[in-house]
Formats: C-alpha cells, structure tokens, sequence
C-alpha cells in the first residue's frame, strides 16, 4: 500500500483506534543474545502500534531463567534499540526481581485449586506416554498425560503444574492472523508453572507481569502465538485482564525456520540502523527508507491503515 493511501485512509480508520489514555505495549527480549534481525521485527511493530495508538511503549528484560542469560546482554540490547531511535517510556522491568510476584501468584492458584505439585522427571513422562501408545511429542515438548494430577503417588514434589483438564478450549481473536482456537488440555497437556530447578515457567511470569504493567495490547512474533490459549488460560484464573494480540510475520533463515540464536541469526549492526529497521519493515509489509530521520514516522503513518484496525 503506498504511503499516499495510507494517509487517505486515516479519517476512516480513526473510530477503530483505541483511546490514546489506555494503551499501553511492550518489548520483552530475553538477554540470551544481542538483537539480530527477527527480534528486531517484534521491537518495531511493538513501537509502532504504541504510537499509532498514542499509547506508552515499555521494555520488559525477561531474564527469569537466568540458566540462559548472559551477562550484561541486557545492555546490549538497550543500546541497539536506542540506535534504532525505539526508546522504552519508562525504565526497564526486569524478570528476575520479580520471584515474589511470580511466588504469590503461584499460591493463589494452589489456593483456587488450578495448580498442583508434580513429581515427574521428564524420563518419567517418556515412559507414560510410551505405555499409553501417545509417543508424538508437540514443538519439542512432550505432552503431559497427567500422571500427578489426582496425587503424587508417593513422588516428592519436584514442579508445579497448570490443571487444564477444565474449560481448556479457548477461542481468540489475533488482530493479524484472525480467528484462533486452541484445546490446551489436549494440544499441550497440564503446562509447567515452577520447574523443579525453582525457576518460574515463562508463561507464569509474562501474565503476571502483562497484568501488573496494565499491558493492553501484546505485539509479538507469530512463533509466540501458541503461547497465547495457555496465558489466555491463566489471565483467566488470577481473575486479570486479557490483552488484545497482534503476531507479526517472522523471519525465516536459509534452512526455512524461524530465524533465531540457535538457528544463525547475527546480532544486529547498530552501526547501520537504518539498514536493520528496513529489513525489518519489509517484512512488516512496510516500505523501504531512505533517510533515517523519516523512517519512523513513514511507518507509522502505513502502519495506521496495515494493522490498526478493530481487532
């Protein structure tokens, strides 16, 4: 869509928007590397739906699992975004000095009854799901059958779990991939809250921190996408408001998957910011820049009328 366009369509797409007092987006990179082009994506589509709603913008360090975190990566990522000119409006959260918070919500679903201790190593998990013939085994992860959900059965408590045997169907509406459905209970079994390591599980901590941040709208990569009946599931347990979503294209690598650490991915050169952002616009659907000082306010003025439509 040409830039033109865009600004035609601005008075016809201005009742879709939110009002501009209650948005608020985040960024929430994990320190396990510097930025490269993939994360760079989900950074700028998060900025540029906050400001096209006139919303708050903030950055979330999710360094909860410190096993994976490398020391000061989390001011080499800063400092690339504030190359990019994408600066946080208020100062960084980090994860890990949130245990209590995580702790705390953590009892409140011990106390509703939605979570319960499990004694399963993942060898034990194997065995379960190989006795039950159900081997396949989803993204990796293998699907809990739920062995510890009626009791530990003389196991010692090792995690906490999720019991998604209720009410585990969950329907959403994604603002770029549409209508969604998920039956968490089957596709993904009773999910881990607290791993026996006493690290708090990814999908725990961004609830709680979604929540606490007052975070209305989550822009992210469409990886993460699956991610969403499960945290959609526990918004729903801790009684806490659902954000709306947006799951951005990724960037695939020469092999065709996602473009990640793990998968070659080369940290982004802040030298040359402009180059990144257009990489990343491109794939955004957004048009290439030629002028630094322009570049942001020329996808922002296309990404009103791509994106900013009543979910």
């Amino acid at each position: 869509m040409a830039i033109q366009d865009c600004m035609d369509c601005h008075a016809s797409l201005a009742m879709t928007l939110n009002s501009t007092s209650d948005y608020i987006g985040r960024f929430a990179p994990s320190p396990t590397g510097p930025l490269h082009a993939g994360s760079l994506v989900a950074a700028l589509a998060s900025w540029l739906d906050a400001r096209a709603h006139d919303g708050r913008w903030l950055v979330r360090i999710e360094d909860v699992d410190r096993t994976r975190c490398l020391p000061g990566m989390d001011q080499i990522i800063l400092q690339q975004l504030a190359a990019c000119g994408l600066h946080s409006d208020q100062p960084p959260r980090y994860q890990s000095r949130r245990s209590a918070h995580y702790q705390q919500a953590l009892g409140r679903l011990i106390t509703s009854g939605h979570a319960y201790p499990c004694g399963c190593s993942r060898r034990d998990i194997e065995l379960a799901l190989q006795r039950s013939g159900q081997i396949k085994a989803r993204h990796g992860e293998l699907i809990y059958p739920g062995t510890c959900r009626a009791g530990l059965q003389g196991r010692l408590a090792r995690a906490w779990r999720f019991r998604t045997a209720d009410q585990s169907l969950v329907h959403w509406q994604d603002r770029r991939l549409g209508a969604q459905v998920q039956d968490v209970a089957v596709e993904v079994g009773d999910f881990i809250l607290k791993r026996a390591d006493g690290c708090f599980a990814y999908q725990l901590a961004v609830v709680v921190d979604d929540a606490d941040q007052g975070i209305t709208d989550v822009v992210r990569g469409e990886d993460l996408a699956d991610n969403t009946a499960r945290q959609m599931l526990l918004q729903r347990a801790l009684g806490v408001t659902t954000p709306r979503y947006l799951h951005t294209p990724l960037v695939l690598g020469a092999n065709g998957e996602k473009l990640s650490k793990q998968n070659g991915a080369r940290a982004m050169d802040t030298r040359q910011p402009l180059a990144a952002l257009n990489q990343a616009a491109a794939v955004l659907g957004l048009t290439p820049q030629q002028v630094a000082a322009d570049a942001l306010a020329h996808w922002l003025a296309q990404w009103k009328c791509l994106y900013n439509r009543a979910p």
